[in-house]
């Protein structure tokens, strides 16, 4: 497995256009701007794929978070990362294509500089065998069981953005 700090990854500017390319850990120290996934995956019942990160992450070890994603490659689109990563992530493959919701331009306030944020929600039918590298505990939870958390657990911060985001999303 590659060092996820090596990862080479798309440098975009406030509107979202490419201006370069840099490895990821570059692109966090120097807070440049790149592209993310969220995707809000959603079992048989309807309930919120929820986990606890992994200690061993680079940005926001050890939090929880109601979307599985992460960044997207150099060259990758929204769509292609965001099926790629529900399906690393959850361990399952043969998933639908997640359904894209909305973008933001998220501000990290100097963690790991901006990132475009791409949402999207797909259903997983499938028995979830999450990546042990980056799911340290995980349940599929009835989304007012993840409301009444929201103040309970540590959350990622741009999870909980893009969550707040979708609940207005929808309305």
């Amino acid at each position: 497995m590659t060092n996820p700090a090596e990862e080479i990854l798309d440098v975009v500017d406030e509107n979202d256009e490419v201006v370069g390319q840099a490895p990821r850990a570059e692109v966090y120290a120097r807070g440049l701007i790149h592209r993310c996934v969220f995707i809000q995956a959603r079992d048989a019942q309807d309930r919120i794929f929820v986990h606890r990160r992994t200690p061993s992450k680079l940005v926001y070890p050890s939090l929880y978070d109601m979307f599985v994603g992460g960044v997207v490659g150099a060259g990758e689109t929204y769509d292609d990362a965001a099926l790629r990563e529900a399906e690393e992530e959850l361990g399952v493959s043969g998933l639908p294509r997640p359904e894209p919701l909305f973008r933001f331009l998220y501000d990290s306030g100097g963690v790991a500089g901006k990132w475009w944020s791409a949402v999207y929600e797909v259903r997983c039918a499938l028995p979830v065998r999450p990546q042990v590298e980056e799911v340290a505990w995980h349940a599929f939870l009835p989304e007012a069981e993840v409301a009444e958390r929201l103040g309970e657990w540590t959350w990622v911060p741009d999870g909980l953005a893009a969550y707040e985001r979708l609940r207005a999303h929808r309305g």
